[in-house]
């Protein structure tokens, strides 16, 4: 691998021109395609293979009316006064008069007010299913709240189509900011942060528009961009700031421009390479949960990392080759100064911690591990209005409901009765209502609409408890416990549905494939760094190290967002569940991220141990040089991560902090102070390979010790030497 590489870095800074001219034009293309065919995000909620999902699709054959969307607004009366005709007619005519509205049902006659007679509940039903309303229709019911209440009445907006997708805005850019300061203060010069800068924001560029694009053909959800753009903008810092690095590195050696671009590309672009496959293997293995919207996501993540890696490896040499030995800082390319200094910050750090491994080790374990204690009651649950942002008309009606109603209200049970005859399913639905009545934390079960047949009808269920909530949860389980055993053995069926059953579904068939997932990704990065390092106890070492990683990031999430812990500093106003997908999702990224810090630092190890060092001094060299390119590249990532912690969208907001958290405690305390200490402790064991599994293992040079001196330039013709 890194002969093809040499070549390809020689071959990028020979044809920079051309290069540049070819990225250029990708871009350009692709920027016109968004402008005309790409389509809009789509937050569609399909889980085959459910009984909520299942039950929808029936519903859409058996009673269509039934399968429309339903938004409602919520209507309340000032303080001491009730709802009256008067003031909610005009506003049932103007919400008739709404896009795609077919039915607008008024609250005094369907019996949905409160008690006190304030507060009223007008469902505004569709004629399609959510996934087949207009945005223009959306807009306009979100917009309907505000401009349709009076002194008289107040109007809010609620239910399940007013769910706006998460916005980026100006506020993520802090964290590009920061990540423009580290790298100044790590190259020690302007040129070269603003070329890492510079390419990184090109792969985005065109990582990005092709997703964009891509809207036009395929669903993909209003959050995969967002965590996209998260993703590709990380990675792509990184990847430009480690070739960059070991470039300087070279010139500070006394390389020639070209050679010095080639062997960077070979050596650290061989690590980028392996970093990068990593990424895509733990993003492209979402599927395995079988959830498109999940699918989705990692897919498109995956894109705009594999468009960071050819960014890396193609575009950065040639404009490397533009630049120089301008991306030395001045003192560097007058020799003054030395760049790589064996008794700099990282050589004392290896060294300290070597010399302490034993107890390094045995402290990190405990410490990780009691970070990790709150995941032992993380709570999963899909978002709802009560998770939305203080402020924000989902959450205002969210709380109206709750206050009026109960928080069950906010999340109905839809339950399907379907039977051979009309007069069997009525039977039926009575038997059911009666059964789920007695069940506790059931407030009511209400009769619903009946299929021209009559062989289906719906019942509502309302929960006492909120849709995100455990005891809902339950309930959902219970109800499937108590009443679907009436009808086996027969042809009848009873179902549960709606956006809460769903949300429960979603849940336990994420918990299901999980345990799936994170064997086939480790299993599959195991032979990934199997192969690059030649060893089957270093693969090992990462995997556990991982392990570490994940536990204590998901103690820290549960801690703010679930238990409340300094959550105001984070705009967390109601702490609950998390998102149903967000372990599955950060597994899978942190995974990636995690072995781009062993790569890197491991590499560097091995490179050295491969040209003759002792396995510690080995470990101290590597870790020595690696540590000033890690650190720089882990308050990066974290920087970037943590700029998505000011969206308003909660789901965002805890995904960009627990990948931040992650990316310090694997960069900081796993993989630059557990895994030398390991390191240390095993010897030159850690790079023992049985000679059965050599023999299997295909041979994948990413130190650039079989770089051949004919393919370096004659007057640089020379052994490759460590940086």
């Amino acid at each position: 691998m890194a002969q093809l590489l040499y070549r390809l870095g020689r071959l990028s800074f020979r044809r920079r021109g051309r290069v540049v001219a070819v990225w250029g034009v990708i871009l350009v293309l692709l920027g016109i395609g968004v402008a005309t065919i790409a389509g809009t995000t789509d937050d569609k909620l399909s889980i085959p293979g459910t009984e909520a999902q299942q039950a929808l699709d029936d519903l859409r054959t058996d009673l269509p009316a039934a399968s429309g969307a339903t938004a409602t607004l919520i209507v309340q009366a000032p303080e001491g006064e009730q709802l009256s005709s008067e003031a909610l007619a005009p506003v049932i005519a103007e919400a008739q008069k709404l896009p795609e509205v077919v039915a607008v049902v008024d609250p005094t006659t369907a019996k949905a007010v409160s008690p006190d007679g304030r507060t009223g509940l007008m469902t505004v039903a569709y004629g399609t299913p959510l996934d087949g309303i207009s945005q223009e229709a959306k807009d306009a019911f979100d917009e309907f709240g505000e401009s349709a209440t009076t002194p008289e009445l107040r109007v809010v907006s609620g239910g399940e189509l007013s769910q706006a997708p998460p916005e980026v805005g100006a506020t993520e850019g802090i964290g590009v900011v920061i990540a423009a300061i580290v790298l100044v203060v790590t190259f020690g010069s302007l040129v070269a942060a603003g070329m890492t800068l510079l390419t990184a924001i090109i792969g985005l560029g065109v990582g990005m528009s092709g997703l964009l694009i891509l809207t036009a053909f395929v669903d993909i959800t209003s959050t995969a961009p967002i965590l996209a753009l998260m993703l590709g903008l990380a990675v792509g810092i990184d990847y430009a700031l480690f070739i960059s690095s070991r470039h300087r590195n070279n010139l500070a050696d006394g390389l020639d421009p070209e050679e010095s671009v080639a062997r960077a590309v070979a050596t650290a672009g061989s690590a980028v390479t392996f970093a990068g496959a990593t990424v895509v293997i733990a993003l492209a293995g979402l599927a395995i949960a079988g959830i498109p919207f999940l699918t989705a996501m990692g897919l498109a993540a995956a894109g705009t990392v594999l468009t960071a890696v050819f960014v890396a490896l193609t575009l950065l040499p040639a404009l490397l080759g533009f630049v120089g030995k301008r991306i030395l800082p001045r003192k560097q390319r007058t020799g003054t100064i030395a760049p790589n200094a064996e008794d700099g910050a990282g050589f004392r750090w290896a060294r300290l911690v070597i010399r302490f491994r034993l107890p390094v080790v045995v402290v990190g374990v405990l410490g990780l591990g009691a970070l990790a204690i709150p995941m032992m009651n993380m709570h999963l649950a899909l978002p709802d209005g009560g998770t939305a942002p203080a402020g924000s008309h989902q959450r205002v009606a969210y709380d109206l409901t709750a206050e009026a109603f109960g928080p069950g209200v906010n999340g109905p049970l839809v339950v399907v009765v379907k039977g051979d005859t009309a007069e069997s399913t009525a039977a039926l639905a009575a038997n059911v209502t009666a059964t789920v009545q007695k069940l506790d934390d059931v407030v009511a079960v209400q009769p619903g609409a009946v299929s021209e047949s009559g062989q289906t009808q719906l019942l509502t269920v309302i929960p006492q408890s909120a849709p995100s909530s455990e005891e809902t949860a339950q309930l959902v389980q219970h109800i499937r416990d108590t009443v679907q055993p009436q009808t086996e053995g027969t042809t009848e069926s009873v179902a549960i549905t709606g956006t809460t059953a769903i949300g429960v579904d979603v849940s336990a068939k994420l918990a299901a494939a999980l345990p799936i997932y994170l064997a086939v990704v480790i299993g599959l990065s195991f032979v990934l760094l199997l192969i690059a390092f030649r060893s089957w106890m270093v693969p090992l070492k990462a995997a556990l190290g991982f392990l570490l990683t994940v536990g204590a990031t998901f103690g820290l999430v549960v801690g703010v967002f679930q238990w409340g812990w300094a959550s105001s500093l984070f705009g967390i106003d109601n702490p609950g569940p998390l998102v149903s997908f967000l372990p599955i999702i950060m597994i899978g990224i942190l995974f990636g991220l995690a072995m781009d810090y062993e790569v890197f630092i491991v590499s560097r190890v091995r490179e050295e141990f491969v040209h003759g060092s002792h396995a510690t001094e080995a470990t101290i060299a590597g870790v020595g040089h690696g540590a000033r390119v890690v650190t720089a590249a882990a308050l990066i990532m974290a920087s970037v991560f943590a700029g998505f912690t000011l969206v308003d969208d909660p789901t965002i907001k805890a995904i960009g902090f627990g990948l931040a958290a992650g990316v310090l405690i694997d960069a900081f305390l796993v993989r630059m102070t557990i895994v030398p200490a390991v390191l240390a402790l095993l010897g030159d064991r850690a790079w023992h390979l049985p000679r059965w599994l050599g023999t299997i293992t295909p041979k994948v040079d990413i130190e650039g010790a079989n770089l051949r001196l004919g393919d370096a330039r004659p007057e640089q013709a020379q052994p490759v030497q460590a940086s």
